[in-house]
């Protein structure tokens, strides 16, 4: 059973309290939930898989995302989610099996990488973001140093999207939650 987008949203506020970590979190459920809708996927799952992919971060940064799935197994939530979650931080060990797993992993990284390019353009919209601004920033080693661009590059191949596509895709899915997000 798919949990509710109330009752992840509820665990995670319960457990982050940084803004900018619950805004990361909702730029990767748009993400997720665009990615469903391009592959035919439960919408609503996918979308609390990315919710709640960091929730743990805060309060358990040594454990995360370890941590996180035993609180999450012990809230009943589905295993298919629980190992997304773990697949995410490659640190794991927890291989990428599912397209769910591989469409976190591809998501996470990106949005980061997207909210950093945008906060350095004038009037900080996402919006007004160009997909080949954040390709050219992609290239620039000394931007978001602490951005892997191998984990960009490898989870849209693991997806089976081209890099361009990839980042328009999540572009899009940010910018229909700009406001949620401060990048309006």
């Amino acid at each position: 059973m798919t949990p509710s987008r109330e009752k992840a949203w509820e665990l995670l506020v319960e457990y982050t309290r940084n803004e900018n970590l619950i805004r990361h979190a909702l730029a990767v459920e748009a993400a997720m939930r665009a990615y469903a809708r391009r592959f035919g996927e439960n919408e609503t799952a996918w979308g609390v898989t990315g919710l709640l992919h960091d929730f743990d971060y805060e309060r358990h940064p040594e454990e995360h995302p370890r941590k996180g799935a035993e609180i999450l197994r012990a809230k009943g939530f589905p295993e298919e989610t629980i190992h997304a979650i773990l697949a995410h931080a490659s640190f794991t060990g927890v291989p990428r099996e599912s397209l769910l797993d591989r469409a976190l992993f591809a998501v996470d990284e990106l949005c980061g990488f997207i909210t950093a390019v945008t906060l350095v353009r004038p009037g900080a919209r996402v919006a007004e973001v160009p997909v080949r601004s954040v390709q050219k920033k992609l290239k620039d080693k000394a931007f978001a140093r602490a951005v892997s661009r191998d984990d960009i590059r490898t989870g849209a191949k693991e997806l089976g999207v081209p890099l361009a596509e990839h980042v328009a895709v999540v572009l899009a899915a940010m910018t229909s939650v700009a406001g949620d997000l401060g990048l309006d």
